[in-house]
């Protein structure tokens, strides 16, 4: 299988590089500003001359036209792993899930997938406590809070009974609001990725983490779905259908 990657000389351009090996996908180039060394790099989507099977994108929500221009000219499935999309971005998405298989998700991980399923069922059962997310992640990270966070914050959506509102951390007068879901983004140092949920009642908690310890989780995730994803019809995917939640 021919691999583009959109975001081929990032940090996690070069593991899904790296692990690919392992799948005897090949590499057949990549998009970004910097070239890389081992494989074609183009800085524009109309140079790009290279076959693609799938395409898998670790970039920033800027390249998301750059994607769209491959998608159509390729007809090829694509994997979007970048967070911080805004709603105008999402709908061209969404439209271009009408034309090819589009695999989005936050966060490629399983164990993380399988936090926000523990997560949503937690809400669900612990009816009355207060929820409260920390996201900490390494000091070059962009968005904040995470998109794993959002990840989160939806799934203790889907099994509260209510509507939360959101407070993005805290200083002065900030007495808790009952209904309030807390998320807090901590920076600093090499930090992959730590996650926790903290479900607050009277006199107990209950929390819910997740760490990752090497970017290879996420590039083994991602080429995990681009193969999962030759096999589906147009649509819109993401984690939860792969592994069928």
């Amino acid at each position: 299988m021919h691999i583009f990657i959109v975001g081929i000389g990032g940090k996690m351009g070069r593991a899904v590089c790296e692990c690919a090996a392992a799948t005897n996908d090949v590499i057949s180039g990549g998009l970004d500003k910097a070239a890389s060394p081992s494989f074609p790099t183009f800085t524009a989507a109309k140079d790009v001359n290279v076959p693609i099977d799938v395409l898998i994108d670790f970039s920033r929500p800027e390249t998301l036209h750059d994607i769209l221009l491959l998608a159509d000219k390729y007809a090829c499935p694509c994997v979007l792993c970048s967070t911080g999309y805004t709603a105008a971005d999402q709908a061209e998405i969404q439209r271009l899930s009408k034309r090819v298989p589009v695999f989005q998700s936050e966060n490629m991980s399983l164990g993380v997938n399988a936090l926000s399923l523990l997560v949503e069922k937690a809400a669900a059962v612990l009816r009355g406590f207060d929820i409260e997310i920390v996201e900490k992640h390494h000091n070059q990270k962009a968005d904040a809070p995470s998109g794993t966070a959002k990840l989160l914050c939806r799934a203790a959506e889907r099994g509260l009974d209510y509507t939360p509102s959101y407070v993005y951390g805290r200083e002065g007068l900030a007495k808790r609001r009952e209904k309030e879901i807390g998320v807090h983004a901590v920076r600093g140092g090499t930090v992959v990725g730590i996650h926790e949920v903290s479900f607050f009642g009277t006199d107990e908690t209950v929390t819910l983490s997740h760490a990752a310890g090497n970017r290879n989780i996420f590039a083994n995730g991602a080429l995990q779905a681009a193969h999962w994803l030759r096999s589906q019809p147009v649509g819109l995917y993401d984690m939860r259908d792969m592994i069928r939640l």
